[in-house]
């Protein structure tokens, strides 16, 4: 009582604070500018933020009460706790030198694999014995990332544990038989559709065997690292996992089986708030469509998640930048609750990983883990105003995308129609768009490039960083998506200067009032460095003479004045002059004087509202790096 009379006191000296008295403060402060431009954000998922929320904004939202445990499982699957499986995953191509690496990762904190298996080859009790000897099943999760050879290697694998004493029914792991992940990728099934469908019941029916192994996977992560948004993921995710638990389920496989065998795998954005929302989104969203299959168990109904960094937003120069990437990334993925998370080595783009790379990237694990203790609480982030809003959000709009794809006929068929692609690009364009002109920024990219970088050229070939075509093979009957890198353009540009052999000299002529000098020479170093120029920059000259002397004396190949827009009225023209042709001339800014500069020959200018992706180009072809 006396607690309660204390806390009353406290809160008296606050009195409440009324939503319209904050936005009459807030319309005070904005002196007249735009309230939706200026604070109101507006993502590429198609709705808006607000700048605040409050409680009022989560009265309306249904499963804002609901518990750890309880269905929809919005929650999370756990009631005690926020466990996931540190996984790492393996080219197992060499068997023996897998399983040598695997046993080590084990003693190093690592608690399921990801053995991606040769997609053609013949598995054998022996084959399996030189990959997997040593693992216990029953402790550690295997997963099988073997595609179509999945229904090869089950019943082999069923014959190894029995041949090693270890029960099937308690192995723990997973295949990645998907269909419709074939069609998404190459445009076409393994098959036909109707075969497919066989295929998928016959290895359930086979997978009674692993009564704890999920087998057949809907992979998100195409739709993020082709460019798409989280409402696409959510979406097209949600429409595949339906697929199949229709074709399950129309082949006489109970529902509750067919949904214990799927998992998801989803990849991880930069956008640390939205992917939270995502992962608990995409729990109810399940959670709900399964139900309308009415299993007999409703538990059936929680979703499996896997969840892997994106490669979308990685990068191959100032590539140790993946590693911030991938810890905020796998941050989001815990805290959204997840099944298991792997995280890319940073320098997954351009080389096999590393031992420093591959130890780096689990101990970000671990150190959320046993640092930062994620682990220890159940959904963190349930009753944030903002996160539980985001959620809403998110369910709603993706449930409206999946609605329009189950119209079309379900995920197939709106795949082979384009709608899948054809929704994706929309968004990937605006995305790549938004990169070139830097209103998005990629560190090391297109802000902020470590200027004296260059390429290991051993290391990084031309095919790491040319963007790829998307070409629809002559035997599809579907254009493929084709998951790229956000960062390709640039890194293409880069790296033609890198591979060229030479690097052009931009020398800044700094004259004039020291704010603006240093700001557009600075801006302009970053612009230039972003194509793997070197830039000279200067702390200022006194004359146009001593400035124009010294760029001459440095060999520049390019010169950039950098002043105000008013001295450039006559210091630019004068160190145009003076420079006479010997290094293209280029004024940082765009000035009012504009044109009466163009009259006297000077064509050049970069500012903020320079496209930094084609104007680099622009300057490559005068400087005649090909």
């Amino acid at each position: 009582m006396a607690e309660n009379t204390k806390n009353s006191k406290l809160f008296a000296e606050f009195p409440p604070v009324t939503t319209r008295e904050w936005e009459e403060v807030i319309h005070q402060d904005l002196k007249g500018a735009d309230y939706d431009k200026k604070l109101v954000w507006k993502p590429l998922e198609g709705f808006s933020v607000k700048p605040y929320y409050r409680a009022e904004d989560t009265e309306n939202i249904g499963h804002i009460h609901a518990q750890p445990g309880d269905f929809p499982f919005i929650r999370g699957n756990e009631t005690k706790g926020n466990t996931w499986l540190v996984r790492q995953d393996f080219d197992a191509t060499d068997s023996q030198a897998t399983n040598e690496a695997a046993l080590k990762a084990l003693k190093q904190g690592t608690e399921a694999f990801g053995f991606e298996t040769c997609s053609d080859c013949e598995p054998s009790v022996d084959g399996l014995d030189k990959l997997l000897k040593g693992i216990d099943f029953s402790k550690t999760e295997v997963n099988f990332v073997s595609g179509h050879n999945s229904k090869k290697i089950l019943p082999v694998l069923v014959d190894w544990l029995k041949a090693n004493k270890q029960n099937p029914t308690n192995a723990l792991g997973s295949f990645n038989y998907s269909p419709l992940n074939s069609l998404t990728r190459k445009g076409n099934y393994c098959k036909d559709e109707t075969t497919s469908r066989i295929k998928v019941k016959e290895l359930v029916e086979m997978g009674r065997q692993l009564p704890k192994f999920r087998l057949i996977e809907v992979d998100a992560s195409i739709f993020h690292n082709s460019g798409g948004t989280a409402v696409q993921e959510l979406a097209f995710a949600l429409a595949m996992g339906a697929e199949y638990m229709q074709w399950l389920t129309e082949q006489g496989v109970p529902a509750a089986e067919a949904a214990s065998k799927i998992r998801f795998t989803f990849a991880i954005g930069p956008n640390y708030f939205m992917e939270i929302a995502k992962f608990r989104a995409v729990r109810l969203l399940w959670a709900k469509l399964t139900e309308a299959f009415l299993p007999e168990d409703i538990s059936t109904t929680q979703i499996n998640i896997h969840a892997v960094t994106g490669r979308w937003n990685m990068t191959i120069y100032d590539p140790y930048v993946n590693m911030l990437r991938s810890s905020t990334e796998a941050m989001s993925a815990v805290l959204g609750g997840i099944h298991s998370l792997t995280v890319l080595p940073f320098d997954a783009p351009y080389q096999k990983p590393t031992v420093f790379s591959e130890r780096i990237a689990r101990n970000q694990q671990l150190v959320i883990r046993e640092e930062a203790y994620l682990s220890k609480v159940v959904d963190a982030a349930a009753g944030s105003y903002y996160i539980e809003t985001l959620t809403s959000s998110l369910i709603e709009h993706a449930w409206n995308l999946f609605l329009k794809v189950d119209q079309m006929g379900g995920y197939s068929k709106a795949f082979i129609a384009g709608f899948v692609q054809s929704e994706i690009k929309v968004v990937a364009q605006k995305r790549l768009a938004s990169i070139s002109s830097r209103r998005e920024t990629v560190l090391g990219t297109n802000q902020y490039p470590n200027f004296g970088e260059l390429a290991d050229l051993n290391a990084v070939k031309p095919e790491h960083v040319k963007a790829p075509e998307t070409v629809k093979p002559t035997d599809a009957i579907a254009e493929p998506l084709v998951p790229y890198r956000a960062a390709q353009q640039l890194e293409e540009l880069r790296y033609k200067t890198d591979a060229s052999g030479r690097r052009p000299k931009v020398f800044m002529l700094t004259l004039g009032g020291l704010t603006f000098r240093r700001a557009r020479a600075q801006f302009s170093c970053n612009f230039f460095a972003c194509a793997g120029f070197e830039v000279i920059d200067n702390l200022g000259f006194k004359t146009v003479d001593e400035g124009v002397k010294a760029a001459i004396d440095a060999k520049a190949d390019m010169v950039v004045i950098c002043s105000s827009d008013d001295e450039n009225a006559t210091f630019a023209p004068e160190a145009f002059e003076k420079l006479n042709g010997k290094a293209l001339f280029v004024v940082a800014g765009e000035p009012a004087c504009k044109p009466e500069l163009e009259a006297k020959g000077i064509s050049n200018f970069i500012s903020v509202k320079s496209n930094l992706l084609d104007t680099l180009k622009h300057y490559q072809q005068l400087l005649k790096i090909n």
